[in-house]
């Protein structure tokens, strides 16, 4: 049975939501599910924007039939060519056989690598800032590459000031019943994941988001319409706050995450005191974190929030514990910079993580570093004066921020 929603006169809603998924991207847990966005657009020509992933496929294809009434297919865009948007494109292609293909040179190049069917004469190739009109409605295309693949492109409907933004302004989580943000409490049940999303999915393009959002009509967007995740047709200016901030991968908030590795916990207890000192000297906001325990996806958005970080390992094997080398070579890999950071090592006989964390530091921007501290096996009573003053220089600096 078809589920569908009119979100602007001839424009539907025909995406779905998969609860049963337990890694986006095989990757990243979900434990709210996620949603596929698919927008059909009912005109003197018709225009399906992108598909949806496999697991939906039924539901989906039970919507676009609902929402046709009869009608064919003329045009289906696609803004992004990665499978759980395109995996229905060939079952469109043989329900619709003489719908058009639109896209990008970079689409189509894409499209030749995951498929074998031939398309000669079904595709339209488009360009920055060219139009296609369907009646009353018309769409404009700007090309996004890399954000978050290199053939992303947005459609912008003008008549309605309606941004199709792909993969951008997306969230983790699936959709129930209500499809715009403002119809539910957003901050509480999506926000959170958005940072998530973003942060991990699209955040080593901080670049590419400031460069595609330059060259939008930010002021006169009323609706924007994601993918993933809800609708945004009210407090707009907030959404576009938000991938300022991150997509110029400064802080949302001064506060500090605390994100350790520990073999046989006595790492972990030199994080504990150390939180404990830092609350004492009146710091609010403190995150703390195993790396071991929690998927990295969670410490790197909320990394991605706050001002301040403080990891803290063992040497392993006369080298950085893997949990903690897989999270800070993850930061790295997706660019953060602006952050303020301090450094515990801990070692029995070799000291070496320190020294390694120390390194994959070096290689991020901006990265202002407060203090370092190496314990030898546990912290001992005589490395209290050690400690305090980190706490201190941590401290001074959240109360600089």
């Amino acid at each position: 049975m078809y589920s569908i929603r009119e979100i602007a006169p001839q424009i539907f809603w025909v995406g779905g939501s998969d609860r049963r998924l337990q890694r986006f991207e095989n990757m990243f847990p979900v434990p709210n599910g996620v949603s596929y966005n698919s927008y059909l657009i009912v005109d003197s020509k018709t225009a399906l924007l992108d598909t949806v992933d496999s697991s939906i496929s039924d539901l989906f294809i039970s919507n676009i039939r609902h929402a046709l009434d009869g009608r064919t297919l003329d045009y289906l865009v696609i803004n992004h060519m990665e499978p759980d948007h395109c995996a229905n494109i060939e079952t469109i292609m043989r329900l619709y056989p003489n719908v058009k293909l639109v896209g990008n040179r970079k689409t189509f190049q894409f499209f030749s690598q995951y498929y074998t069917q031939n398309i000669e004469g079904q595709r339209i190739a488009v360009d920055e800032n060219q139009e296609l009109s369907l009646g009353r409605h018309i769409l404009r295309f700007h090309l996004a590459p890399m954000v978050h693949w290199p053939e992303v492109m947005f459609t912008y409907e003008k008549t309605q000031d309606i941004l199709f933004s792909a993969d951008a302004f997306g969230t983790f989580g699936a959709l129930s019943g209500n499809l715009f943000a403002d119809e539910m409490d957003y901050d509480r049940m999506f926000l959170d994941e958005s940072r998530r999303y973003y942060a991990n999915i699209v955040g080593k393009y901080g670049a590419q988001v400031q460069a595609v959002l330059a060259k939008l009509p930010l002021d006169r967007i009323r609706m924007i319409c994601p993918l993933h995740g809800p609708i945004w047709r009210q407090d707009i200016g907030t959404l576009l706050e938000k991938y300022r901030l991150w997509s110029t991968y400064m802080p949302e908030k001064t506060g500090v995450v605390l994100a350790y590795a520990s073999m046989y916990g006595n790492t972990e207890n030199t994080v504990q005191v150390l939180a404990g000192k830092l609350a004492d000297r009146g710091v609010r906001d403190i995150r703390m974190y195993d790396v071991s325990q929690t998927h990295l996806s969670y410490i790197v958005a909320d990394t991605w929030k706050y001002s301040h970080l403080v990891v803290a390992s063992p040497t392993y094997n006369a080298h950085l514990y893997s949990s903690m080398e897989a999270f800070l070579r993850d930061l790295s890999a997706l660019g953060l910079r602006n952050r303020k950071v301090a450094i515990i090592g801990n070692h029995t006989w070799a000291s070496a993580a320190l020294r390694i964390m120390q390194e994959i530091f070096s290689t991020m921007q901006d990265m202002e570093m407060i203090g370092t501290l190496d314990i030898r096996s546990s912290l001992k009573g005589e490395r209290l004066g050690e400690l305090d003053a980190l706490a201190d220089a941590i401290g001074a600096s959240l109360a600089g921020t």
